[in-house]
């Protein structure tokens, strides 16, 4: 539990952690945020790991000078990639293997066949899209390699979600991170950045919740 809470508080007050670590370790932060960033999206049991929140505060910080943006631009999108590349790759490896023992609430053939299903029909905007949604960008590289998504496939969407991803998060905290407002309440821009994420999410779940009505309708009429 106060682990739960140091992760809350962290990422809500991330801005002023960043600051104090970055006058601590220097040109060391930007290996260290890269591997948060890689871990983050790279390991299935590193969900919690701060991302938005991170970025937008980290080009905030490169409006201040505090860090440099063209080394940020540079270095983290690779660790994004290479981190959804690597999950991928476990689930290559991994995947089949949590579903090879009995049927579990998660692990069972009925949802193994869905994420075959799902990839067949949206992997390549599932890559992209999710990328920006927190806890599915750290699952869906996984499923997909579970899902036996073909890294040729996978890669050129895995690029444009992971340079997007860090691009649009990094730039809007360059550009409107450092406003007062904004610095004043930043737990609420936390908040914020959480709601836009998870609005996808609840637009596709009410759509498929309509899909399913009309088909029940219609079979019902049959």
């Amino acid at each position: 539990m106060d682990f739960i809470l140091q992760v809350i508080d962290f990422s809500l007050h991330i801005d002023k952690h960043l600051t104090t670590q970055v006058a601590l370790h220097g040109t060391l932060i930007y290996g260290l945020i890269a591997l948060i960033i890689f871990s983050e999206v790279g390991l299935v049991v590193a969900p919690f790991l701060p991302g938005d929140s991170m970025l937008f505060a980290i080009g905030a910080l490169c409006a201040t000078g505090a860090m440099d943006l063209h080394i940020v631009l540079t270095l983290f999108p690779v660790a994004a990639i290479a981190g959804d590349n690597f999950n991928r790759l476990m689930g290559v490896w991994f995947g089949h293997k949590a579903f090879s023992g009995k049927d579990g609430l998660i692990f069972n053939q009925k949802n193994l066949r869905k994420a075959h299903t799902f990839y067949e029909k949206h992997g390549p905007k599932a890559v992209t899209l999710c990328r920006f949604i927190p806890f599915f960008r750290t699952y869906i590289p996984f499923v997909a390699g579970m899902a036996e998504m073909k890294w040729r496939t996978f890669f050129p969407w895995s690029i444009l979600g992971g340079t997007g991803w860090v691009f649009g998060c990094i730039l809007a905290g360059y550009f409107f991170g450092n406003i007062p407002f904004i610095k004043k309440h930043f737990e609420l821009v936390v908040l914020f950045i959480v709601i836009i994420s998870l609005i996808p999410i609840v637009i596709e779940y009410f759509k498929n919740r309509s899909k399913n009505h009309l088909i029940k309708a219609d079979a019902s009429v049959d």
